[in-house]
């Protein structure tokens, strides 16, 4: 099959969030599969290209978008193996940011640029997988061409829909498409993933607990009713890990290589830690990271009302890396600054330094208010450390609640989303890292969950197909 990806985003190049990741490994698990992937992606001026080799593949194509005549180009590269496409106008190379500037008319000219340019490739898709809000109107741009291509949808982050007003709608030339799939009575929200939703010819979400909330009024974020109207093509597939990069025995990024049968390193890696937080070190102490976007979604608000009652009668570390909101920042910086005995808070975006916390805390937080599927629990798992988190979304599919005895299950699920049952959660975890030997033993068995790509990438495989058979494409 012929799989292109359209996304805001790709690791290495331009990464912001989990997203990049899996446009990342995603379809190089597709093409060790026997698939021809590629991707596309906008042109951001930002990244460095010194590393590759670019080739430019069309030349001066006018694309009309927003009222303007646009001279689109197209450079291609390879980015660990995945031939990448990219979409050069000055709207991206400008860019400094990949989101945070003019995003509506930069990712209308994306999703503009990719569905007039597709016929000129060089190369046909069968299938174009678009992801989140940025590619979201491919689908109508396709279908409105009357192309063949058949289109799939992925909703990773259903908070962040790409919203606008009736002046932007007539503005894009959009407006008479807009309720032509459902009745007229029904209101379809003025945003570009409402139309991924109404448009693709199959919708999917990144795991299928997610995949039944977003169907409800509380998790649906104003898209409940398009989502259950497309209810029937509606899939939830979690994603994968990309085992490559995280590897707690190959790691460079680590002070010291460990597995689940030589675990000696990630006490090193524990010590270091300590060491970067002006701690003394100390392995009867438990240790608690966590690498996270800064925002209530990730649980901030009930760690805040949490941490201080926990810390005061619970010995304790913890180590926070990441950036978003202001307020949560400071909030955090300043718990760091009340408590700088248990508390170290870093306000960055840190790779090595989120690669370290992974390896060197044994413990991890993620308590989502709500969360599609989560990278981080995986990874943590996959270093040894052992997830702490809310029971929402893919953090249900992925985290099995361990038995009193230690004896099952892969790390410490709470219900409620409150202070209270977080702090609870805490003091169990704090209490069980304390029973040494059935500890040793659960962290061995959760570093050996399976969280590859390989059942993933076989039902995407089952999905694909299903969609070619149906247009009597089967490849």
């Amino acid at each position: 099959m012929k799989i292109l990806f359209a996304a805001a985003e790709i690791a290495p190049l331009s990464k912001v969030g989990g997203l990049a990741d899996v446009m990342r490994s995603l379809p190089q698990e597709l093409i060790k599969a026997g698939h021809d992937v590629r991707a596309i992606i906008p042109k951001y001026g930002f990244i460095d290209f010194s590393n590759f080799k670019t080739e430019r593949i069309v030349n001066d194509f006018t694309v009309l978008a927003l009222g303007k005549y646009r001279k689109i180009h197209i450079e291609q590269i390879i980015v660990e193996d995945v031939e990448t496409f990219l979409v050069c106008d000055d709207i991206f190379t400008d860019s400094a940011l990949v989101y945070g500037e003019n995003e509506l008319e930069k990712f209308f000219v994306f999703c503009t640029a990719v569905s007039d340019i597709l016929p000129h490739l060089g190369w046909q898709p069968d299938i174009i997988h678009c992801h989140d809000w940025h590619a979201a109107l491919i689908p109508l741009m396709v279908r409105n061409k009357a192309y063949n291509y058949k289109t799939v949808f992925t909703i990773h982050n259903i908070k962040y829909q790409g919203n606008f007003d009736h002046y932007f709608l007539h503005e894009t030339g959009l407006a008479a498409h807009w309720h032509a799939r459902l009745p007229m009575n029904q209101q379809v929200p003025l945003t570009f993933m409402s139309q991924g939703i109404l448009w693709a010819d199959v919708v999917s979400t990144v795991s299928e607990t997610f995949a039944r909330e977003i169907l409800t009024y509380e998790n649906g974020c104003g898209l409940q009713d398009l989502l259950n109207f497309r209810k029937g093509s509606l899939y939830g597939i979690r994603n994968g890990l990309g085992y490559e990069e995280y590897d707690p025995e190959a790691d460079k990024l680590i002070t010291a290589n460990y597995s689940f049968r030589e675990m000696d390193g990630k006490s090193v890696n524990k010590r270091k830690l300590q060491q970067l937080s002006g701690w003394r070190e100390n392995m009867d102490v438990p240790l608690i990271g966590m690498v996270t976007r800064m925002d209530e979604q990730k649980g901030l608000d009930i760690i805040l009302q949490a941490l201080p009652g926990f810390i005061s009668k619970v010995p304790v570390q913890f180590v926070f890396l990441g950036k978003g909101k202001d307020y949560y920042e400071n909030a955090m910086e300043a718990l760091g600054k009340r408590y700088p005995d248990n508390v170290k808070t870093y306000i960055t975006f840190d790779n090595p330094m989120a690669h370290l916390i992974y390896a060197g805390s044994d413990i991890f937080l993620m308590p989502s208010n709500w969360e599609p599927c989560g990278l981080s629990q995986l990874i943590a798992m996959r270093y040894g450390s052992v997830p702490l988190v809310r029971a929402t979304g893919g953090l249900v599919d992925t985290v099995r609640n361990l038995s009193s005895d230690l004896g099952k299950g892969t790390g410490f699920v709470f219900e409620d989303y409150t202070a209270q049952a977080l702090t609870s959660t805490l003091k169990r975890a704090a209490q069980d890292f304390n029973n040494k030997g059935s500890w040793d033993k659960a962290v061995r068995r959760i570093m050996k969950q399976d969280f590859t790509w390989r059942d993933p990438v076989a039902r995407y495989e089952t999905l694909y197909k299903k969609l070619l058979e149906l247009s009597g494409n089967a490849a």
